[in-house]
């Protein structure tokens, strides 16, 4: 196991004073999660994560980052005392930036940014080693803490980078002086913090102002904002780099045909055309793969051989995952097919993955419901702002709701799609995820493709628990059948 951090290192990055000498091969903010040898950092949210430091150096922490001696540690127990330690976790992802050698990629958008940054971190995993922010550690706690764990030999690194209200991202992309700076989209997200598109795209702009001398920034071309991510291009960035489906993109989509399991692009890059494929469905996925083919030019990487290694990526967990899930033991085909779109939604997302629904193939004849069915649960989508109810609704009137037999409602801002919906499209409206989830198996059928999406606030993952328990799960086949 390598060291990470020394005591005399992170003391010196932080300004702190270390109780004793110790080694640290890894940085955890939790205990659930904390791998032996790892420095715990006693950040302070709901609760103050000082109660947990006893908890962590039993587990094996090498030793814990505090303001104080917790209650109940002893005075000779391996500690870093600082006089802040959100301060201190930011100054350890500074120096963390400062020793590495990595070349290092931000990226932020409305929609895409954690799908693109594993995007990333596959297809750089075949130039070097790559270190990429977990989960979708992207805000005050996660970009520090991201940093702080970059390992020493690290080639590459992704940083992932949000916001919920204005003045977030520049701080957080300054920590990380990108190489690269990417936007993947700008959408009606967070709404609630700003007046308008324009306003988010401001905020997602000033990633560009973090750029490390001679950086690259990157953007779609093609979107009613796109003229405030290109002047914000010129003012910080080296380079600028463009991708979309209108002439004079640098990356320009050329054509797509999304799948029931793929989606194959074709595409104009600088000096070559592309023609590769994605063993996930959407046109969404496409646009984040032109956008990484744009980083990883700007990284001197062959554009073709990326290409080719974007094949054998898979959407995470929440994330537009796709798997089935075997009601029968016996029977190989009572499946129902479960797309993973849980973790986040706002307009562009949820049109997005009705889209790869549509291109969904049920299966007929195999359940009680003699036709296989294109199923949708919806969530609310929250942090919209004054007009979420006309945004709710207007997710009737999207071209892939044509495709759609049925859609499950949840959470109160859903209700108004409910009502905006035909009756023969129109299934059941939950105040909550919970009362879905205990009567879903009563909901779908062998055959059926269900799409389970919503913000992470409406907790319609629960609903994709419930179906994991009707059977056993298996992921999904990567390849369409001939």
């Amino acid at each position: 196991m390598s060291t990470l951090w020394t005591a005399a290192e992170a003391a010196a990055a932080t300004g702190g004073r270390a109780t004793c000498d110790w080694q640290a091969s890894g940085v955890s903010i939790d205990t659930r999660s904390l791998a032996p040898g790892d420095l715990f950092v006693a950040l302070k949210d709901r609760r103050d994560g000082h109660e947990f430091v006893a908890a962590a150096l039993a587990a094996g922490a090498a030793a814990a980052l505090v303001s104080r001696v917790p209650e109940g540690v002893a005075d000779d127990a391996p500690l870093l005392i600082v006089d802040d330690v959100l301060l201190a976790l930011q100054a350890l992802g500074r120096a963390g930036r400062d020793r590495t050698g990595a070349r290092v990629v931000a990226v932020t958008g409305s929609v895409g940014k954690t799908s693109t940054k594993e995007m990333l971190r596959h297809v750089l995993a075949g130039q070097g080693r790559v270190h990429a922010a977990e989960a979708s550690f992207n805000n005050h706690w996660g970009v520090p803490l991201t940093l702080a764990r970059l390992p020493r030999d690290a080639a590459f690194a992704v940083v992932e980078i949000g916001m919920n209200h204005p003045g977030e991202i520049a701080p957080l992309t300054r920590l990380a002086r990108p190489h690269v700076a990417l936007i993947t989209t700008i959408a009606p997200a967070h709404l609630a913090a700003f007046d308008d598109l324009a306003g988010i795209a401001r905020e997602k702009a000033s990633i560009f102002e973090g750029l490390a001398e001679g950086g690259a920034a990157i953007y779609p071309a093609d979107l009613e904002t796109s003229p405030i991510l290109a002047a914000a291009a010129r003012e910080y960035a080296a380079k600028s780099v463009t991708f979309g489906q209108e002439d004079g993109c640098d990356f320009r989509l050329l054509g797509i045909e999304i799948h029931a399991a793929s989606t194959v692009v074709q595409a104009r890059a600088p000096g070559q055309d592309l023609l590769f494929k994605i063993q996930s469905a959407g046109r969404h996925f496409a646009m984040n793969a032109l956008s990484v083919l744009a980083a990883v030019e700007s990284l001197g990487i062959d554009g073709a051989v990326a290409a080719c290694d974007l094949a054998g990526w898979v959407p995470p967990a929440g994330r537009g995952a796709r798997l089935r899930i075997a009601l029968d033991v016996v029977e190989d085909q009572m499946m129902v097919e479960v797309i993973d779109d849980a973790f986040n939604a706002n307009p562009a997302s949820v049109a997005a993955a009705l889209e790869v629904l549509a291109a969904a193939r049920p299966q007929d004849g195999v359940g009680r419901v003699a036709r296989g069915r294109r199923i949708a649960i919806l969530g609310d989508m929250l942090e919209l702002g004054p007009d979420e109810q006309g945004l709710h609704a207007g997710l009737a009137d999207l071209p892939a709701m044509a495709q759609v037999d049925l859609v499950h409602c949840v959470g109160p801002r859903m209700r108004a799609l409910y009502f905006a919906l035909p009756l023969k499209k129109r299934g059941q409206w939950f105040d909550e995820a919970e009362p879905l989830a205990d009567k879903v198996h009563h909901m779908v059928d062998a055959g059926d493709v269900v799409l389970v999406k919503g913000s992470k606030g409406s907790r319609v993952s629960a609903v994709v628990d419930a179906l994991k328990k009707l059977g056993q799960a298996v992921p999904a086949p990567q390849e369409d059948p001939e």
